[in-house]
Formats: structure tokens, sequence, C-alpha cells
């Protein structure tokens, strides 16, 4: 998961007028979330469900952010060792409860991920990036 979230920032990192920041749930902070143009989650699917960082992510944030970013543009990529499903459609669901703006179809990477999927999170990241640059998220 950590080397598809690194080629996803990869490919945010190619807009030159977007800064990146890399950070994992544990780590991410309210200020984070209040202080961003876009956001990529990423999770490895555990029981079919996802991390319970991200949840704990979200839990600490939504109170204090949830007014404060009513369109935030975001993505989701998941690895999954089974199907992915399920922990999409958990991110995505809270995600609607922000009133954030889903920009593109979530990438699912099921079994160990191939060049393929890391090039694919890489055009998912820098199309974020792009979108926020050119100001059509």
């Amino acid at each position: 998961m950590e080397a598809l979230a690194r080629r996803l920032a990869k490919g945010a990192g190619k807009e030159e007028n977007v800064s990146v920041t890399f950070k994992k749930a544990v780590d991410a902070c309210l200020e984070d979330l209040l202080n961003c143009s876009g956001i990529a989650i990423g999770s490895p699917e555990y029981f079919g469900t996802m991390a319970g960082m991200i949840k704990d992510f979200f839990d600490r944030t939504y109170d204090a952010a949830q007014a404060q970013t009513i369109g935030l543009p975001y993505i989701v990529f998941v690895s999954a060792g089974n199907d992915g499903r399920g922990a999409i459609t958990q991110i995505e669901r809270i995600a609607a409860g922000y009133k954030w703006k889903k920009v593109q179809e979530a990438i699912r990477v099921v079994g160990v991920p191939t060049e393929e999927d890391f090039v694919g999170v890489e055009d998912l990241g820098h199309a974020l990036a792009a979108g926020i640059d050119f100001g059509i998220f």
C-alpha cells in the first residue's frame, strides 16, 4: 500500500504549481485537512473494510472539518487481497458525509500490484493535481 501511495504522490508532484503532502493517516491531523485543496485517500482492505487508521482520521476530523471542507475534491485507491469494494464503499460513504466531491472513480488493486497498477495510481494522482491546478475541481 505504501508503494502505491508513493507512486500516487509522485504523479501528483508532476504539477509544479501544486504542493503535495504525503502522510500516513495516523500522522495526518485536522490542520492538514483544513489546509488542503484536495485529498487522496488510500487504504489497504482488511476483512472487507478500510484500515482502522483511516476511520480514525475521519473520526478525529469530522466534527471540526465537515462544514469547512464541503466540495473538497477527493480520490480513493485501495489495495486488496480479496476484492476491495467494501473499503471503497465505506470511504466513499464517509466522504459523502463530509460532502466532498469525488473527481474520479476509485482504483482497486487486487493482489500484488503490477507495474500497470502503479502507473494507474500515478496517473490518478496526476489527474487530481492537474484538476486542482487548472481549477476544474
